[in-house]
């Protein structure tokens, strides 16, 4: 069947976050508070350890038991997202315990995020084809701000956000509810994102599903195009 919907998950699809290393460094510039060049980067390497960036490594060690079950369910509402995101932070002991918050919150800013080189691109050619768009994301906040900040909001017929609807990919109701947005039959819908497990979900909803490496921006200026080749 002809494809006449196209779904987009956010983080490592069409944005990605700035690097640990940089959040970090906006955040105690932003507080005037100042490290030694070998403690920021220490710091940010144990923050990026234990996955306290949204958007960015996942944590490469067990969370302690309390923090296990909201970040299972982390996606699910905004509160929750905080609460798991912030708490993986506070596993690492930083200058001022209010750096923590500052954290989460400067993740929240346009100006954390970049989207990849060829996204404007890709969206731009889909809405010339008649294509529908819409973005499907597992998140606790607002991305809308995001798009228009950077340009891609045009583009976007309709965003399906986690939080806002209390369930977390790949639970096939939030495609479900990205499809009815849109108008469009699952049959006839494309499903792009990075991760094999909550974007895969959307196959067992009757949905195409295609799959992009989540890279560093530099390291991905064109891995958007091929989706290009797959609608008629």
């Amino acid at each position: 069947m002809t494809i006449k919907c196209v779904l987009f998950d956010f983080s490592g699809t069409l944005f990605r976050v700035e690097s640990t290393e940089s959040w970090l460094r906006a955040v105690l510039a932003e507080a005037e508070v100042s490290l030694s060049e070998a403690e920021l980067r220490r710091s940010a390497a144990e923050l990026e350890a234990v996955g306290a960036l949204p958007g960015g490594a996942v944590p490469a060690r067990p969370l302690p038991a309390e923090l296990a079950e909201v970040w299972r369910r982390r996606d699910e509402s905004a509160a929750s997202h905080r609460a798991a995101f912030t708490g993986a932070s506070r596993q690492v002991p930083l200058p001022d315990p209010a750096l923590h918050e500052a954290l989460y919150d400067r993740h929240l800013r346009p100006a954390a995020w970049r989207p990849y080189p060829d996204a404007a691109e890709v969206l731009a050619a889909l809405r010339g084809r008649g294509v529908a768009v819409g973005v499907v994301s597992n998140i606790g906040w607002d991305l809308r701000p995001v798009f228009r900040e950077h340009g891609l909001d045009p583009y976007v017929g309709a965003y399906v956000l986690s939080y806002e609807h209390g369930i977390q990919k790949p639970d096939v109701r939030l495609f479900a509810a990205a499809c009815e947005a849109l108008g469009t039959a699952p049959e006839s819908t494309l499903m792009v994102g990075d991760d094999r497990r909550a974007d895969g979900g959307a196959a067992a909803l009757g949905c195409a599903v295609h799959f992009v490496d989540h890279l560093p921006v530099a390291a991905r200026p064109d891995g958007l195009r091929p989706v290009l080749d797959l609608i008629d």
